[in-house]
């Protein structure tokens, strides 16, 4: 399975990133792109993370995802600094041959990043900023992966 993860300031280009995935194998890619929506008086978020054990902590989840679902291929990548609203935040790529695994993967991965990667998030609004505290629903989301053991 090829794998890619990426912190990082710039944007990244959609299309570039579909064609990184596809192989003769792959069967479906499942993208999901989140951006920051301007509600409420959102003007920007600010993402702070630490590096190495982020790049880290998702690695361990793409490698639990590739257990659980037949992969081809894994792309994660979450910005950081200053991004104002419109802008592209994450994105999550999951090939396989086929959709349903691609779609499962890529959900189990976006329930992890909301809830679990060690990032940190600032809201500004009308000219103040406040830390954002983790959702109930978020970890509502999260707790359909767990596995009976």
């Amino acid at each position: 399975m090829s794998t890619r993860i990426s912190i990082q300031r710039v944007d990244f280009d959609l299309s570039s990133e579909v064609t990184a995935l596809k192989t003769s194998a792959v069967g479906a890619i499942v993208i999901f792109t989140g951006t920051v929506r301007g509600d409420d008086g959102l003007s920007s978020l600010i993402l702070e993370h630490y590096p190495g054990m982020t790049e880290r902590e998702i690695a361990r989840h793409v490698e639990e995802a590739n257990g659980r679902w037949p992969l081809l291929g894994v792309t994660v990548i979450h910005r950081i600094g200053k991004l104002t609203t419109g802008e592209n935040i994450v994105l999550v790529g999951v090939a396989s041959a086929h959709r349903q695994a691609a779609f499962e993967a890529a959900e189990f991965l976006m329930d992890y990043l909301k809830t679990r990667a060690p990032f940190w998030k600032s809201e500004e609004r009308h000219g103040s900023a406040r830390w954002v505290e983790a959702r109930g629903s978020d970890d509502a989301a999260l707790s359909r992966w767990r596995r009976a053991d």
